[in-house]
C-alpha cells in the first residue's frame, strides 16, 4: 500500500473513464486511504479546440460546458469536507442518470440533493475565482506534464494517461488495490510507456 502518498489526478465530468477512476479514489479515500491527492480540473473542449479558434476560456458561446467543472473547482476549494461526495454524484448525474450537467438548474439540483446550499456555490462562481483556478491549472497540466486527456496521475515527475475500465462499486478494497496498483505503475516501472488491450471483452 502507498498510504502517505502525494499524487494528482486530471479530470473533467465528460469522460466516463474520469469517472471510473475518480470513484476509485473517493471511496478508498473515504474509507480511510492515506493517499494525500490533489484533484486537478482539465477541459476537454481545450484539449480539442481548432488551430485558429477561440480558446474555451475566451468563447461564450462554450460557456455551459466549463460550468460543472468550476462547481467542482468552487466545492475542492472552499467546500472540501463535501468535495468527494458531490464530486461522484456529478459524474453520476452525467453518466447514469443522463442529466446535462451544462444547465445550472440540474447543477443546483445536484447540489441541494448533497446537503450544499446552491446559492453559496453559485456566488463563489459569480467572483471568477473557479473559472480563474480552471484555466490556470489546466494550462498548467500542459505546460508542465504535457497532459493531454483525464484521467492522467502525476507523481514524482512522472504523468500517465489512464483508462481503468471497472468501477469499485462501493468495495473500498477494490478501490484501494487498484490505485495502488496504477501508482506502483506510474511510479515504479516508468518504462512502461503504452499497454492497450487491442479489444474489449464484452
Amino acid at each position: 500500500m502507498r498510504d502517505d502518498f502525494s499524487f494528482a489526478v486530471t479530470w473533467d465530468y465528460r469522460c466516463p473513464f474520469a469517472r471510473n477512476a475518480c470513484e476509485h479514489l473517493a471511496v478508498a479515500l473515504e474509507a480511510g486511504a492515506g493517499w494525500d491527492v490533489t484533484f486537478v480540473p482539465f477541459s476537454l473542449n481545450q484539449a480539442h479546440v481548432e488551430e485558429g479558434e477561440p480558446d474555451v476560456w475566451d468563447d461564450p458561446s462554450k460557456a455551459s460546458g466549463l460550468l460543472a467543472m468550476q462547481v467542482g473547482l468552487a466545492l475542492r476549494d472552499r467546500w472540501p469536507d463535501a468535495f468527494l461526495r458531490t464530486h461522484v454524484a456529478l459524474f453520476t448525474a452525467r453518466h447514469d442518470e443522463a442529466r446535462d450537467i451544462r444547465e445550472e438548474d440540474v447543477l443546483r439540483d445536484v447540489l441541494r440533493e448533497q446537503g450544499l446550499d446552491p446559492d453559496a456555490v453559485f456566488a463563489e462562481i459569480a467572483t471568477g475565482a473557479p473559472f480563474e483556478t480552471f484555466r490556470k491549472e489546466h494550462e498548467r497540466a500542459v505546460a508542465d506534464h504535457q497532459v493531454f486527456g483525464v484521467p492522467t496521475f502525476i507523481a514524482n515527475g512522472q504523468a500517465v494517461f489512464v483508462r481503468v475500465m471497472h468501477r469499485p462499486d462501493g468495495d473500498a478494497e477494490v478501490a484501494r488495490s487498484t490505485i495502488d496498483r496504477l501508482l506502483d505503475l506510474v511510479v515504479g516501472w516508468p518504462d512502461l510507456n503504452e499497454f492497450k488491450h487491442t479489444s474489449i471483452p464484452r
